[in-house]
């Protein structure tokens, strides 16, 4: 919301939120301070705040920090009842929060004024359709996959202290040979007998951390089944994309939310990813650009990944690469110009905003 002239009878509510309990604190047109409350985070509390901010004045808008965590119960029910929501990040640590202290009431005046002055003018994620199931899946899969991946590390690690004899016969196996192979080793021991002997011991360790990554081998294959089914339900042109996988898609999808509508243009979606330039000059430097890196870094990581395919097998692309180092580019110049280019191709395929929930 820009900065627009308001009456001193209307009223900001900016909200800190926290796990158990929210701290509001009204302002009034003017920035001026007016009340502040306390109430606890569950829908009692939301509509104990609701009515207190109520009967302070007329309000134009809360600003609450935390919507895509713990304020996304409180984001909600505002929506639900017709209420404008602005998400606030924090103060930033080296600025006001240094000069001004930190305690939750000045967090909370911080966001309202922040919605007063138009700083904060981000809609929140309205988190109540596909799109927020692709993101749940994402994220179950991605600890799993990592999980996974700390397993194979970490067993052959352990393997390098084993006896010569059992790292002749296990070290030389593929991965899957080398885990199917270890998960048997447990086969010899008894499972009710102390493992006091090193070679035991390091029989019991490799079976465990061979059973544990093939236990999330299963895992991930139900959490990427589900993860094709819901992008290409969410949005179907989007997975056929060249270079676009699952994967890429819950990612692009997850950043953009449910309600797509909040990102107004393409420019806006790739400033969102990270991938649009920031102006860096001044004098006779000035029209230079430098790399953002701001904006979310697991969408941008999304749309590096689809470019690096698409710079390899996707012939546009290759044409592309070769004109743009033929005129005396870098690869990450180019590579950076390219996300751009994915970042519209995507904010064009995106599912088309739901309509929201009234329950």
């Amino acid at each position: 919301m820009a900065s627009i002239a308001l009456e001193r009878g209307d009223v900001i509510v900016g909200v800190d939120t926290h796990k158990d309990q929210h701290v509001a604190v009204a302002v009034d047109g003017l920035g001026g301070d007016l009340e502040d409350c306390c109430v606890p985070a569950t829908n009692d509390g939301y509509a104990e705040l609701l009515a207190w901010a109520s009967g302070v004045g007329r309000v134009v808008a809360f600003g609450v920090e935390g919507c895509g965590s713990y304020g996304i119960g409180l984001a909600r029910f505002l929506r639900r009842h017709g209420h404008r929501v602005v998400e606030v990040t924090r103060p930033p640590r080296k600025g006001e929060r240094r000069l001004e202290g930190k305690s939750d009431l000045i967090d909370a005046r911080h966001a309202a004024r922040e919605v007063l002055a138009g700083r904060a003018n981000a809609v929140p994620k309205a988190a109540d359709g596909l799109v927020e199931s692709v993101r749940l899946v994402k994220i179950a899969r991605d600890t799993a996959v990592k999980a996974h991946t700390t397993a194979m590390i970490t067993l052959k690690a352990v393997l390098v202290t084993a006896t010569d004899e059992l790292r002749a016969r296990l070290e030389p196996l593929t991965d899957f040979g080398l885990v199917t192979a270890c998960a048997a080793l447990a086969d010899s021991l008894d499972p009710d007998r102390m493992v006091a002997a090193p070679q035991d011991a390091m029989r019991h360790a490799l079976a465990a951390l061979a059973r544990r990554w093939l236990t999330l081998h299963e895992e991930i294959k139900v959490h990427s089944r589900q993860l094709k089914a819901l992008t290409r339900t969410a949005a179907p042109q989007l997975v056929e994309a060249f270079g676009i996988g699952p994967d890429i898609a819950g990612e692009l999808l997850a950043a953009a939310g449910d309600n797509t509508d909040r990102v107004h243009s393409e420019a806006a979606f790739a400033k969102l990813c990270g991938a649009c330039p920031i102006p860096a000059g001044s004098g006779k430097t000035n029209g230079r650009h430098r790399l953002n890196r701001g904006g979310n870094r697991q969408a941008n990581a999304a749309l590096y990944r689809c470019v690096i395919v698409r710079m390899r097998w996707h012939e546009p692309t290759i044409t592309y690469v070769q004109r743009r180092t033929a005129e005396g580019l870098s690869k990450k110049e180019i590579i950076r110009c390219l996300k751009r280019f994915v970042a519209r191709e995507v904010y064009a395929l995106l599912p088309p905003p739901r309509p929201p929930q009234t329950t």
